[in-house]
């Protein structure tokens, strides 16, 4: 956390800060620490239907040990729709409409130092995408019309951040391919995207696509994070609820019931350290809405059940009513040792 200040002392500070090698070795000594950010649509910013974007139509924060948001650089080119994936301490942001044109570009925030930077471009533009990681290799699906040979053969695409380039991922044996995407996961190498109507399942090291299961399809609301091979997600009934990928059935989160709100505005959630971290937008006073967040340790007890003890929950921030939440995500950092 005190990475950015130290780069400011002198360039030999900063290089050695910014040097891959001693990401690596921390990495190694498992001096690691999970870091929350968190995306919100500010009420400035233009709806998915508009043809205009401003530069703080999204604003980005991060979780201070204080358990509050601080507001970090938002991004230089927002957009709306883009994807979000994690691949070590950066965080990747795919493409999304500007001016009502799915956009291939790239953006990446290094969270050592809260920097971005534009990645490699995609091969067509997306908007509404799935995504996720395996194998530190970004995998991005979806969000593209199929009016073409060139983009129906590039419905899927992988990057390679060590070579920063895309190659297309062989999709052709998919009977539906949905140009929109609600929601992605990943569950021991294989990645989940679902669309309006059902979903299809990449497992990475076969090349091998599928389709989703009907019972997680019927189950599987927003967005979702996997703790131990169990998906979890906020259904419209107010429960969150886990899908065990194996024994394939739907199970409540008991044990958080008295500690959280009957309903969550707006939810999303991640996986914090293997812990639940749940964010929700809640009713403050006047011309503000409030940000909430909760952190629930997750796990199975004797008989199977998903059981949940709240750690802490808290409000984080105050924003202008109309503000939304976009998105959050878990970044695994370096530190130094104790």
């Amino acid at each position: 956390s005190h990475d950015p200040t130290l780069a400011l002392v002198s360039r030999s500070f900063r290089s050695l800060l910014s040097s891959p090698l001693l990401s690596s070795a921390r990495r190694l000594l498992r001096r690691t620490q999970p870091s929350l950010y968190l995306v919100l649509r500010h009420p400035s910013s233009p709806s998915s239907s508009s043809s205009a974007s401003s530069p703080a139509s999204h604003l980005w924060f991060t979780l201070h040990s204080s358990r509050r948001l601080v507001p970090i650089a938002p991004i230089p080119s927002p957009s709306i729709g883009s994807a979000f994936a994690v691949v070590g301490s950066r965080i990747y942001v795919l493409g999304g409409s500007v001016n009502d044109v799915a956009s291939p570009r790239v953006w990446v925030l290094d969270c050592r130092f809260h920097r971005w930077e534009p990645g490699p471009s995609m091969r067509v533009g997306r908007e509404f995408a799935a995504a996720g990681v395996v194998g530190e290799k970004l995998y991005v699906m979806g969000g593209c019309t199929l009016d073409t040979w060139s983009r129906a053969a590039h419905w899927a695409e992988v990057l390679d951040p060590g070579a920063g380039s895309w190659a297309a991922v062989p999709s052709e044996s998919l009977e539906v391919r949905e140009k929109w995407m609600h929601a992605s996961a990943v569950v021991d190498g294989r990645i989940y995207a679902m669309a309006d109507r059902g979903g299809v399942v990449y497992d990475v090291d076969k090349e091998v696509w599928e389709s989703v299961e009907d019972e997680l399809d019927m189950g599987w609301r927003g967005r979702a994070c996997v703790i131990d091979g169990v998906l979890y997600c906020y259904d419209y009934l107010g429960k969150i609820r886990g899908f065990d990928v194996k024994a394939g059935v739907w199970k409540e989160l008991k044990g958080v019931e008295s500690g959280l709100p009957k309903f969550l505005c707006g939810a999303t959630m991640t996986n914090l350290g293997g812990n639940l971290v749940v964010v929700w937008e809640g009713k403050g006073g006047g011309k503000e809405m409030e940000v909430w967040c909760a952190e629930i340790a997750v796990k199975k007890d004797e008989h199977g059940e998903l059981v949940g003890c709240i750690c802490w929950s808290d409000l984080v921030l105050k924003v202008s009513n109309g503000s939304s939440i976009v998105n959050c995500l878990a970044v695994a950092l370096s530190s130094w040792s104790d």
